[in-house]
């Protein structure tokens, strides 16, 4: 159908879905891109931080239980009695033509309607959460989260990865329950025209001194890897004089960076933006003639930097760790320079390989900026989502009538282990879906043979089960 009308959730209240992290940036810009494609949505959301921009400013917005001011495990607690009230808004909202919801710890309505109600429910995880909350945060209710994320990926129609790695997590811990397909993040070239005028500037600049300026773009935390950049910087100084860092972000590790930059005698020729709004980075991108990800060598490396897309965007020359999909979106030599993660030695090598060549700049960021223009926009994202939720339109009816009434939500007391005998109970149910889901891709795949390239939303059944 032309106008699909789509239920957008993140209940996830570390993802501010109007605010400056780059998970923020992702929601809004799947939100826009599908708009754009014609698309109805509606987002239901834990956390707002402040108000939509401009062109967000007529999307229907549900607010969802924002994190609560007590201890962890109250939070956890609160985090699943937010599926009744998820429960109730979506039951108001209704009929959706399907469910996108971004996944986060405690959260399971979304997939619940989605399923009881007969229509598509996509699932994107952008990270394994309950081993990072357990590694980074804490995590009280282990057993919960792992019954929660059962029942969550048991339910969704589709899983949405946004790397190699996440994919083969889901697989391992999904099966071959619910197909899982990977859509890394992307960017919206148009914010990133050519020629556009840097809204940064070094004092000297001002003096008509022209200096050569490497820059970063994102949170300063660990696994960012930024101190081998200071590193590799201090190493290329004295081949480079003119040569300036711009660290634009803010993050736990400002402050020991900034010391080593002092240690280091830069002080002169660094300089740290701190906490900047989305808006204002393709006028610093702007600012940089080489663009950097120097992430350290890490045992999981799940992400799909939103950052090194939008370098490419704005056609920089980048140098990157090679690491998971960074090694798949850069082609060594061509669009770009791999280094070996956290190898501040190897990072200062391609550095100065980019500063003594600015025509290999020139090459490398037009090759950049064409490799985002062919595949890897947030419209290529969007239109992979409305595929996926077509092919999944058949195993949605058949999961409808399986699920002859949806599962309750439970009392908290109770909790969700009680998911384990629901899956044991229903394991027949299971098993018959899986088979479907392998009939029904099977048909499209035969479609696609027959009929290639035409591909609309098909209209859902009449409104469902309620939840």
């Amino acid at each position: 159908m032309n106008a699909p009308r789509i239920a957008y959730i993140c209940a996830d209240p570390g993802v501010p879905v109007f605010g400056k992290k780059g998970c923020s940036i992702h929601v809004q810009e799947v939100i826009r891109a599908l708009r754009r494609r014609g698309a109805q949505v509606q987002l239901f959301a834990a956390r707002r931080d402040g108000n939509p921009p401009g062109d967000l400013r007529d999307l229907v917005v549900h607010t969802l239980p924002g994190p609560a001011n007590c201890d962890r495990a109250e939070r956890e607690r609160a985090g699943q009695r937010a599926n009744a009230i998820l429960a109730g808004l979506l039951q108001k909202a209704r009929p959706f033509d399907f469910v996108y919801e971004r996944y986060s710890l405690w959260s399971f309505a979304g997939m619940d309607h989605a399923r009881a109600s007969g229509v598509p429910g996509l699932l994107e995880v952008n990270a394994p959460l309950i081993e990072e909350q357990a590694t980074h945060r804490g995590l009280v209710d282990h057993a919960g989260a792992e019954d929660i994320a059962a029942r969550a990926f048991n339910h969704a129609s589709a899983l949405v990865a946004v790397s190699d790695e996440v994919a083969t997590y889901l697989r391992a811990r999904a099966g071959e329950s619910c197909a899982v397909h990977v859509i890394p993040n992307g960017v919206n070239p148009e914010r990133f025209p050519q020629n556009l005028a840097p809204t940064w500037r070094w004092p000297e600049n001002a003096l008509k001194v022209k200096n050569l300026c490497i820059g970063f773009v994102g949170t300063l935390k660990p696994w960012h890897g930024v101190p081998a950049l200071v590193e590799a910087f201090a190493r290329l100084r004295d081949a480079f004089p003119n040569a300036r860092l711009l660290i634009v972000g803010d993050g736990p590790e400002r402050d020991a960076l900034k010391t080593r930059v002092s240690e280091l005698g830069l002080e002169g020729v660094t300089h740290f933006t701190g906490a900047v709004a989305a808006e204002q980075i393709p006028g610093l991108l702007a600012a940089m003639d080489i663009a950097v990800a120097p992430y350290p060598r890490l045992e999981r490396f799940y992400f799909s930097p939103l950052k090194v897309y939008e370098y490419m965007a704005a056609g920089l020359a980048v140098v990157a760790s090679r690491i998971g999909q960074l090694s798949e979106v850069i082609h060594d030599g061509r669009n770009g320079l791999l280094c070996e993660p956290g190898d501040a030695d190897d990072l200062a090598t391609q550095l100065l390989r980019l500063c003594g060549d600015a025509a290999l700049r020139v090459r490398m960021g037009d090759a950049a900026r064409q490799t985002i223009a062919h595949s890897h926009t947030w419209d290529h994202v969007a239109k992979r989502i409305l595929g996926i939720a077509e092919s999944c339109r058949h195993i949605s009816i058949h999961s409808a009538a399986l699920a002859s009434s949806p599962a309750p939500i439970a009392p908290v007391e109770e909790s969700v282990r009680s998911s384990a005998a629901r899956r044991s109970r229903n394991q027949r149910s299971a098993d018959s879906l899986v088979r479907a889901k392998r009939l029904v891709a099977q048909e499209h795949a035969d479609q696609a043979v027959r009929a290639p390239g035409k591909s609309r939303l098909l209209k859902p059944p009449a409104r469902g089960v309620p939840v």
